[in-house]
């Protein structure tokens, strides 16, 4: 029988074929004496498919709390009795907010909102937002506002956002068991739209959601078929009062083998570092991961937890001798 490590050696690190989902099924539930092995084949075809630059971002949360939806892992639900309380960022706080990460060498600063979709108070301070931040800073602005029509969708795009992120969250057959206020296929409606127009389409999700191994297969499975520019990949990171705030942390290993298990799925992708690996993964974590596929972090906080110190991250690339990607503000 052929090693799935040779399989994957052959058609994705010499051809650039991404993995099927079986065969991302097969890697995932390889021993973990096999894990060294994996990560150094998925560092290789990160290498050979996307190189050695690594993408910094920085995000900020516009709206925070308050949102409609019933997103089981999020505590800036109005359904459940979490400590996160809605509040409006002004524009000068967006704009100093987006300064700092500048300043940090990010190329990427992401304007969040806690909604289901934006209504035209909210495009009306996105569209405030992303000027005057193109007026103070030379940085790439990318947007997450939730489900989108296609005319929001034009209007962004005619701002000159850089990249849209809407995640899948998990596999479609898990979605109903995560959220059921609004369905996985309006997410995947919203993604095709801004993916038409033209922006860059930035999608993941978060592993340790209750999903089984087949469904994070299928999840990978499914990322793969958007053909996204850039993947975030979440540990969850149980929030008090939400429905999943008694849920287990990732494993360590199980982590691992699941960030590198993706990047065989997407040999292009950027495969970015987001929420929950400093508590899923820890310093020694972190840097496995970073030879073991990823290449892209977000630094600095999140939109309701704490991260990693930014100079601890610069700090472990400049070890690495792992170059933070240059602006580029091409579309």
């Amino acid at each position: 029988m052929t090693d799935i490590l040779d399989i994957a050696r052959r058609q994705v690190l010499d051809e650039g074929e991404g993995l099927s989902q079986g065969q991302v099924l097969e890697v995932l539930n390889l021993p973990d004496d096999r894990l060294q092995d994996l990560l150094a084949l998925a560092h290789d075809v990160r290498m050979r498919w996307c190189g050695p630059e690594v993408e910094v971002e920085g995000i900020v949360s516009l709206k925070t709390g308050g949102c409609p939806e019933d997103c089981h892992f999020c505590s800036q639900s109005g359904k459940f009795e979490s400590p996160v309380r809605s509040v409006w960022l002004n524009i000068p706080e967006l704009v100093e907010a987006a300064k700092e990460t500048a300043a940090t060498g990010a190329t990427e600063f992401c304007i969040v909102a806690a909604v289901r979709g934006p209504d035209e108070r909210l495009m009306s301070q996105v569209r405030d937002g992303v000027k005057a931040i193109n007026d103070a800073v030379e940085i790439n602005i990318a947007c997450s506002l939730g489900m989108l029509t296609q005319e929001q969708v034009d209007e962004l795009s005619a701002m000159g956002v850089h990249r849209y992120n809407h995640n899948l969250e998990t596999a479609r057959s898990h979605f109903p068991n995560v959220v059921t206020t609004h369905s996985w296929e309006e997410r995947w409606d919203t993604l095709r739209m801004v993916k038409d127009a033209g922006m860059e389409v930035c999608c993941g999700g978060i592993v340790g959601m209750g999903e089984s191994v087949e469904q994070r297969a299928e999840f990978a499975g499914q990322l793969a078929e958007l053909e996204p520019d850039e993947v975030p990949l979440n540990f969850l990171a149980p929030r008090p009062g939400t429905p999943l705030a008694g849920y287990p942390l990732v494993e360590g290993t199980e982590a691992l083998k699941t960030i590198a298990a993706f990047r065989l799925a997407l040999p292009r992708t950027i495969l970015r570092y987001a929420g929950g690996r400093e508590l899923t993964l820890g310093d020694l974590g972190t840097r496995e991961g970073m030879l073991g596929g990823i290449n892209a972090v977000i630094v600095g906080n999140y939109l309701t937890t704490l991260g990693r110190p930014a100079r601890q991250d610069l700090e472990l690339l400049t070890e690495l001798k792992m170059p933070i990607k240059e602006l580029g503000r091409t579309l």
